[in-house]
């Protein structure tokens, strides 16, 4: 558990089948409001969610959103964003466009590309594995579809490098004739 101002955070670690769970929860959602012309997938939480569901949607445009927030103690919750690779405005005008990412924890990073998209005229739809509402800075916003609402923090299969050794997991032996 990692400490914050509030006390410990709880951790939760996921499984590969668990993150199936979470696409099959979302896309009957999705189908529903679908169809979307485009996704676009902010890295690097957002890329294997998306894969999977833009596959399962048959979204052929894909494009990727790179954005990072200062992270001086001076500029706090409040440092504007750099986008450090975004699309052109032509490749979303006009477009119904899923945004990807794998949770919305204090929601900046989500917003931030979302009025990007908007700027670019496009038609915006946030899309989370995880929404944490505890964490969140927008009272007033939330992403339009999410899998499961928690107040963990969340680490994912594909992100090892983020503490799984430190929860239990072991290898397994290869079997060796």
């Amino acid at each position: 558990m990692s400490a914050s101002p509030r006390g410990p955070m709880r951790t939760e670690a996921l499984t590969w089948p668990d993150v199936d769970k979470l696409i099959d929860y979302l896309l009957p959602q999705l189908q529903m409001a679908g169809p979307f012309d485009a996704m676009l997938l902010i890295t690097r939480g957002g890329i294997i969610p998306g894969g999977l569901l833009g596959e399962a949607l048959r979204v052929r445009h894909t494009l990727i959103a790179a954005v990072d927030f200062p992270g001086t103690e001076r500029a706090g919750l409040m440092a504007w964003p750099a986008f450090l690779q975004f699309p052109q405005t032509e490749l979303l005008e006009g477009r119904r466009t899923l945004i990807v990412d794998d949770v919305w924890g204090s929601g900046r990073t989500s917003t931030a590309v979302r009025g990007r998209v908007e700027g670019a005229g496009g038609i915006p739809f946030n899309c989370v594995l995880h929404f944490n509402p505890y964490r969140s800075l927008f009272t007033k916003s939330k992403p339009d579809f999410y899998a499961a609402t928690t107040d963990a923090y969340i680490i994912f299969p594909w992100e090892i490098d983020r503490g799984i050794e430190g929860l239990g997991y072991v290898e397994p032996e290869p079997d060796v004739n």
